[in-house]
């Protein structure tokens, strides 16, 4: 065994075991033996079955739905290794549940986000990884250094392969501008930007956009997919403006609710997303592509382990 294999453990939750699987694929390694089971009462068991003393310990656990399971699991799993001597402890999260409580908008609301951070670092991280947070401001809630990996060039890589003609990149509100001219940039098109309005949560109504779509081929791109309501009205409205023909991607798939029937009726010739959530089989659907993060996320493990530079995976 190398010296590679032997200072370097993979770990997961049940979050999503085929994306650490697919990881520990790339890096020709196996997941390290551990136990994550429930008690008859519902509390949460786990158990380390190797040894982990000196390791540089990567945890790969997205805190998607059931949210609160998967961070405690993530949190235990911190806590077992850390009591078992492991030299540096890795929170690979490539989905940041609570992401969306980054501030407070009302009084007396919590930032639920910033808590998170708290309790990541205080079970023991030493560095967390992650994906396309839904606010970048989250990286300044931890005192530990925070490797934010964006998924925009997987999605440009695959439209470039595409050969799509008379592309606009959508931003389906102005918050995602960034993220939009970021993927504009790489396939060299034009960007329009949708004024939209949530009069209550996940609720989206449109005021205007602003660019030209008509006769143009549409990608509307956001962060994530909840129920689905920004991007099948947004879609509704480039249609009705005279698009082509829209497709949507998105990094984070969470498809709750109503999400694949909204889909499924939407005029989106297809739903570009990656697997940093995994999708289960009653949700998938003929227009959907889901795309692997499995390459980025072994990459930036193979850096940080190396102490090379995380950066450099996404520049330019």
């Amino acid at each position: 065994m190398s010296v590679f294999n032997k200072r370097l453990k993979l770990f997961t939750g049940n979050a999503n075991i085929g994306l650490a699987e697919e990881i520990a694929d790339y890096l020709g390694l196996h997941i390290a033996a551990a136990k994550v089971e429930r008690f008859a009462d519902g509390e949460i068991s786990v158990a380390i079955d190797e040894s982990v003393r000196g390791v540089d310990v990567f945890i790969i656990q997205p805190t998607c739905p059931p949210v609160n399971e998967h961070i405690m699991e993530l949190l235990i799993m911190m806590d077992a290794v850390s009591r078992a001597s492991s030299a540096r402890i890795n929170a690979v999260i490539p989905y940041y549940g609570y992401g969306r409580q980054d501030r407070k908008t009302r009084a007396r609301d919590p930032i639920t986000a910033k808590l998170v951070a708290n309790l990541v670092t205080v079970t023991g991280a030493a560095r967390v990884v992650t994906m396309d947070m839904h606010a970048g401001q989250i990286q300044g809630f931890y005192d530990i250094p925070v490797d934010h990996l964006p998924g925009v060039p997987i999605l440009a890589e695959y439209f470039r392969k595409k050969n799509l003609e008379d592309v606009v990149v959508v931003s389906p509100d102005v918050g995602g501008v960034t993220r939009a001219r970021d993927l504009a940039e790489r396939i060299g098109a034009p960007i329009a930007i949708i004024d939209k309005r949530r009069p209550e949560p996940n609720v989206a109504k449109v005021m205007h956009l602003i660019g030209e779509v008509k006769n143009k081929t549409v990608i509307m791109i956001d962060d994530l997919i909840d129920t689905a309501g920004t991007i099948t009205l947004g879609a509704q409205v480039m249609m009705d403006r005279g698009a082509k023909e829209v497709y949507a991607c998105a990094t984070h798939a969470l498809f709750s609710g109503p999400a694949v029937e909204r889909l499924d009726k939407a005029p989106i010739k297809e739903v570009v997303i990656t697997n940093t959530i995994p999708l289960p089989k009653e949700k998938e659907l003929d227009k959907i592509r889901v795309l692997s993060v499995a390459p980025l996320l072994g990459e930036a493990i193979i850096r940080i382990h190396e102490d090379l530079s995380v950066s450099k995976l996404f520049d330019g």
